[in-house]
Formats: structure tokens, C-alpha cells, sequence
């Protein structure tokens, strides 16, 4: 989890990824928030989060991304 809230202040340093529940849903974070993290945890974890991963329950909290990226190193 450190990793993870390690890699996302990185991209977006003012977003309270601990905290907030419904990064997606209120508009915290922009599709270009979105690409840039997708790039970088496809890198950093070698793994690849496709088209069908996007959806905003995979990324409206910290939680969600930790999972999917762990159900996709496991694939």
C-alpha cells in the first residue's frame, strides 16, 4: 500500500488518496490523472490494465487500485 500512495502523490500530489473514497465519482481525479497513473502502475508492477479495467470502481479509492493491480499480477 506504501508503494502504491507512493507512486499516485507522485502524479498527483495534491490528492488525498487515503482519505477520499470517490476519486472518480466527485472529479478528483481527470482522465489525464487516469492515464498517467494507468502508465505508471503498468510500468511499475509490470502489468497491463486494459480498456475493460477502466471503470471508475477500479479507481475510486486507493483500495480498489491495490486490487486490481494484485488480481492482475496473479492473472
Amino acid at each position: 500500500m506504501d508503494e502504491l500512495l507512493s507512486i499516485l502523490k507522485g502524479i498527483c500530489p495534491k490528492v488525498d488518496f487515503v482519505n477520499e473514497k470517490k476519486l472518480i465519482d466527485d472529479g478528483i481525479l481527470d482522465s489525464f490523472d487516469i492515464i498517467s497513473i494507468v502508465n505508471e502502475l503498468n510500468e511499475h508492477y509490470d502489468i497491463e490494465i486494459d480498456v475493460d479495467d477502466l471503470e471508475p470502481d477500479n479507481f475510486n479509492t486507493v483500495e480498489a487500485m491495490l486490487e486490481l493491480i494484485e488480481k492482475l499480477r496473479n492473472e
